[in-house]
């Protein structure tokens, strides 16, 4: 049975663990064995190791393997890294994201391991650094890709980006392979999951809540969801409820672009009857805060397959985003949602009051929305795609 050391960054709530957590429990059944390791979440994340305990996983941590760079930490993880494989031999290394990818790959190259395998969940060429540290992050990029066996893009789009734009490796170097998740949660009947959440977080029937699930980081950009919720408050007849869910470092500079926005928050507690603006810290549950909102909303400068979009849809809500990154791999811009270009506050509002004005478009879009994910983002799609690339790679290396 071929062993696979699957390596991810950390263990934090968001795709690259429920995908490294499905493909280390599932491709079992395909007649692979997998150990699983990461770092462990920040302080300000979400941990997910209950997904790893809801399937059975035993992963091992790293505790130097963080987000932020540190040489000495880095060196220490690289390290533990370079053992395990000793030890395990493995004869797939499947790195998933930038760190994980460095380190891991590195590691592998080192130990002569057959193949090496890395997924871009994201990435970090814009948005995140200044030129020249995103200038040294592409030149490491592409000399781990020419060292690998095979780069997995999420998305047609992020394939284009890192083979065209970016030029990390040329276009056959490149694999695509969707997410995948377990989605049945969110197609079911929401009506008790509705009522749940909207009592516990005080909501009328009548409020029309609208959702942002994601990481409280500057790539983000919840400032323009505030903006954009000031903005339609002023030019709506309906009683608008935002939700944010999640949790970061700017957190509290968020509260503070409320109140300088004239919206009042619940800061940490129980939203009052007149609040606004609601933080929810990182729940566990989003199939709930979907159940319980009319429409969600991304505003982020980069992304790479929205998880968030992709299980508000399937729960049958459409969504208003911006048009970055794989997004539109997910989002049908007038079908099952509205596109808007980066960081554009008028755009921003002007697509969320279309919709929370219009009942009958906005139904129109949450009918399409539940329609248009499907078997794309299972995760039994996802471990047949990769083991058949498993398999590939390795009969080549043989």
């Amino acid at each position: 049975m071929p062993k696979v050391l699957r390596i991810i960054n950390r263990f934090n709530l968001g795709g690259p663990t429920y995908n490294a957590a499905y493909l280390t429990r599932y491709l079992t059944e395909k007649g692979f064995e997998t150990k699983l390791v990461g770092g462990a979440s920040q302080d300000s994340e979400a941990d997910s190791m209950f997904i790893l305990n809801q399937l059975g996983i035993e992963a091992e941590i790293i505790p130097e393997m963080h987000r932020s760079l540190n040489l000495i930490n880095d060196r220490k993880a690289y390290i533990k890294i370079k053992e395990i494989i000793k030890s395990y031999k493995p004869d797939i290394v499947h790195t998933h994201a930038s760190k994980a990818g460095t380190l891991g790959r590195l590691a592998a190259i080192s130990q002569a391991v057959p193949v090496i395998v890395h997924t871009f969940h994201g990435h970090v060429f814009h948005s995140y650094f200044s030129g020249a540290k995103t200038s040294v992050f592409k030149k490491i990029e592409q000399y781990l890709a020419n060292k690998s066996s095979k780069i997995i893009a999420i998305s047609n789009k992020q394939k284009q980006e890192l083979s065209k734009e970016f030029n990390i490796a040329p276009p056959d170097k490149f694999e695509v392979i969707p997410l995948g998740f377990d989605l049945s949660r969110f197609r079911q009947d929401h009506s008790e999951k509705r009522i749940t959440f909207r009592k516990r977080w005080n909501l009328k029937e009548d409020d029309f809540a609208i959702s942002i699930v994601g990481r409280l980081v500057p790539v983000k950009n919840h400032k323009l969801f505030i903006e954009s919720i000031a903005r339609l408050k002023s030019k709506c007849k309906k009683r608008l409820k935002a939700i944010i869910v999640g949790d970061g470092e700017l957190r509290e500079a968020l509260l503070k672009h409320c109140e300088f926005a004239g919206l009042k928050t619940n800061c940490n507690g129980k939203p009052e009857k007149d609040t606004d603006i609601i933080f929810t810290s990182w729940l566990r549950d989003v199939d709930e805060v979907y159940a319980g909102s009319e429409l969600a909303a991304l505003t982020s400068f980069n992304e790479g397959t929205p998880v968030s979009l992709i299980e508000a849809l399937a729960a049958g809500k459409p969504v208003v985003s911006t048009k970055v990154g794989g997004i539109e791999d997910v989002v049908n811009h007038k079908k099952n949602g509205i596109l808007v270009p980066s960081d554009n506050v008028n755009a921003f509002t002007k697509a969320m009051q279309s919709l929370v004005s219009d009942d009958n478009l906005r139904n129109e879009m949450a009918i399409e929305a539940k329609k248009s994910i499907n078997g794309q983002f299972s995760y039994n799609r996802l471990v047949d795609d990769t083991s058949r690339l498993y398999n590939e790679l390795l009969s080549h290396s043989s």
